[in-house]
């Protein structure tokens, strides 16, 4: 006797996996019989630009590297410079009501936050200073401010 407890989806749904493991038979036949895979053809190279061949290197391009020469891992950066050395530049902007500003490093360009708590007298923008550069909370923030 029939299943009757079998409704049309569950039909559909058994009828889709056997559709599909058949499916999958055939392919396994088709590559079965189309003969054996070598390793070789598994095989991918890598040429001296990082581009992907199926041809091996040419042993005559090859080139001696020292062990001792490569770095693993990020590069670290030296030790900033001590806080006693004197840096010259130009307040871009800076808010009374707000005591905050910034000052454009005259040697090499970077802005630096400056507070009004690290001024010595006042300052107003486009004022030439002298300053060190300390850190802040959030970064490099500009200490000793004076004009210069």
């Amino acid at each position: 006797m029939g299943r009757s407890q079998e409704t049309f989806n569950k039909k559909e749904v058994k009828n889709k996996k056997d559709k599909k493991r058949k499916e999958k038979e055939k392919k396994r036949l088709i590559k079965k019989e189309s003969g054996k895979s070598s390793f070789d053809d598994m095989i991918a190279y890598v040429d001296e630009f990082g581009k992907i061949s199926s041809t091996p290197p040419d042993p005559s391009r090859r080139i001696e590297i020292e062990t001792a020469d490569i770095e693993l891992g990020a590069t670290k950066n030296d030790a900033p410079a001590k806080n006693d050395f004197m840096r010259t530049g130009v307040v871009t902007f800076f808010n009374d009501s707000k005591g905050f500003g910034f000052i454009k490093d005259s040697a090499n360009g970077q802005s630096v936050f400056v507070h009004i708590n690290n001024v010595e007298g006042k300052i107003r923008e486009n004022d030439s200073v002298s300053f060190e550069i300390g850190k802040g909370p959030k970064g490099p923030t500009a200490q000793k401010v004076k004009q210069a």
